[in-house]
């Protein structure tokens, strides 16, 4: 089961991460490392203390200091400083070791063992162990995290993967990311990104990924694909992304994406579920193809976090064309959309956050069915699959689509545990949305809905893994995961 955090998409925010149920690029098997790390750092708390409030989110901009004049007679004025210093840069604090270890004190052990447990709809149930060390710094905030590990899947026996993620600063992250399984999967991820917090003129995102999945699922086009048409394929993809946004100021950015991908979509794999090449051996996107893509983004940002936002806005509108070589003749399809998100915290604990997103393919030439729109599965990606937690990702495909998602996310723990600090979340949700073919359809009727739980663990200020329960009309989906799914 492959693990990794990926975090980019709109250049300020930790998303388009590889998850449980993915296909490819949006979402390929597993990632709940840091799901696990905090959900385990919450029960394993030697030293936890429980709060009555959580306290105030690490801001990403800092406060301007307070202008002084001085005057005759009067005392000279003190040095000028910035509201919340240490969470704003954060500097690189070496890792004390306890002086002894007290194996019935977890947080004076050198490694912490994390069981992995993970469950989706698609990829079955994962068991495993994660040997951590995390690296914190003077503020006990995560700076680095060092996870091997070895897990069993059923569909693709034993598998191991080494990982490193590393945050520098809330300006600068990177990662990367190799695993293998005993059957069918592997990757290898690298990701390195800067000018987050947009004070810079520009926010750059780079990064190269391989990964073979066995876990991807087609049911068929449209609103209404039956279940009873499920089909299993493999996807190996490769790709190199690039990302340059220019900041106009701290809340305007005009960005650019470049993608070439190769994808080659085989025969499934999984016993006991028919394989696309056998049901849909006709499908448009079969074999392998390849994919470039130019889109351009304007983007406003008024949240007040990068990861963990509580006020605020995102707003995206987008537009880009995909063809098979760098002739645009050649089209693929081409693209518009806009996707919103909103965050607002009517008391110190609870923020409602609140997102939208649609997506139209205005030209579509012989379009392989993994570049349509799609909804399922638990997160939002800019141009790609979006959040239905009831259903596996990618469940719908069609030309056109449109999501609305709500959720409660209401802190009922802050707690210091193993030299960091975590809150944990209960988030109660709801998410409707659909496909369609025809621009004349209305995106607001026959909807799929789904109503749902999630438990948070989130380790300020870059670490957020939950747990989501979701109810559609195909019966319940568990996905375990990293960061907030928009």
């Amino acid at each position: 089961m492959s693990l990794t955090l990926r975090p980019i998409d709109a250049g300020r925010t930790l998303t388009g991460l590889k998850k449980m149920d993915g296909t490819a690029s949006k979402h390929s098997p597993a990632n709940t490392l840091l799901a696990a790390i905090a959900l385990a750092l919450a029960g394993l708390g030697a030293s936890a203390t429980a709060a009555a409030h959580a306290p105030a989110p690490c801001l990403t901009r800092p406060a301007a200091a307070v202008p002084c004049t001085a005057s005759p007679g009067a005392p000279s004025c003190p040095t000028a400083t910035r509201a919340h210093p240490p969470c704003y840069r954060l500097q690189r604090a070496p890792a004390h070791p306890p002086s002894h270890i007290d194996w019935l004190n977890p947080s004076t052990w050198p490694v912490l063992p994390v069981p992995y447990i993970a469950v989706g709809p698609n990829s079955g149930t994962t068991v495993g162990v994660i040997p951590t060390i995390l690296h914190t710094n003077a503020q006990n905030q995560i700076t680095r995290i060092i996870a091997p590990d070895i897990t069993h899947n059923p569909y693709f026996g034993l598998g191991v993967d080494a990982r490193i993620f590393e945050y520098p600063s809330l300006n600068t992250q990177w990662s990367i990311v190799a695993s293998m399984q005993q059957r069918v999967q592997s990757s290898f991820d690298a990701l390195w990104q800067t000018g987050l917090l947009r004070q810079s003129r520009w926010t750059t995102t780079l990064e190269a990924d391989y990964d073979r999945s066995g876990t991807p699922r087609f049911y068929g086009f449209g609103n209404n694909s039956l279940r009873i048409n499920q089909t299993n394929y493999t996807k190996q993809q490769m790709f190199v992304r690039a990302k340059f946004g220019y900041n106009f100021n701290s809340a305007w950015q005009l960005a650019y994406t470049f993608e070439a991908r190769k994808v080659k979509v085989s025969a499934g794999t999984l016993r006991g579920i028919p394989s696309i090449t056998q049901r849909f051996a006709d499908l448009l996107g079969l074999g392998t193809t390849h994919e470039l893509l130019n889109r351009v983004s304007l983007i406003y940002d008024t949240r007040n976090n990068i990861v963990i936002p509580t006020h605020g806005m995102e707003v995206v509108v987008y537009g880009g064309v995909a063809s098979r070589n760098v002739s645009i003749d050649d089209s693929l399809f081409t693209e518009a959309g806009a996707d919103g998100r909103f965050y607002w915290s009517p008391t110190p604990t609870l923020t409602v956050a609140t997102h939208f997103d649609l997506r139209y393919e205005p030209t579509a030439h012989n379009v392989p069915f993994w570049g349509l729109s799609s909804l399922g599965g638990d997160a939002s990606a800019i141009g790609g699959s979006q959040p239905l937690r009831g259903y596996g990702t990618a469940r719908f495909y069609d030309r056109n689509a449109f999501v609305a998602n709500i959720e409660l996310r209401q802190t009922v723990l802050s707690l210091n545990t193993l030299s960091t600090h975590i809150l944990i979340q209960v988030t109660p949700f709801f998410d409707t949305g659909r496909v369609f073919h025809n621009y004349s359809t209305s995106p607001f009727t026959h909807l799929h809905n789904v109503f749902g739980i999630g438990f948070r663990g989130i380790a300020p200020p870059s670490v957020v893994g939950y747990v989501d329960v979701g109810d559609g009309s195909e019966g319940i989906a568990v996905f375990t995961g990293i960061n907030y799914p928009f």
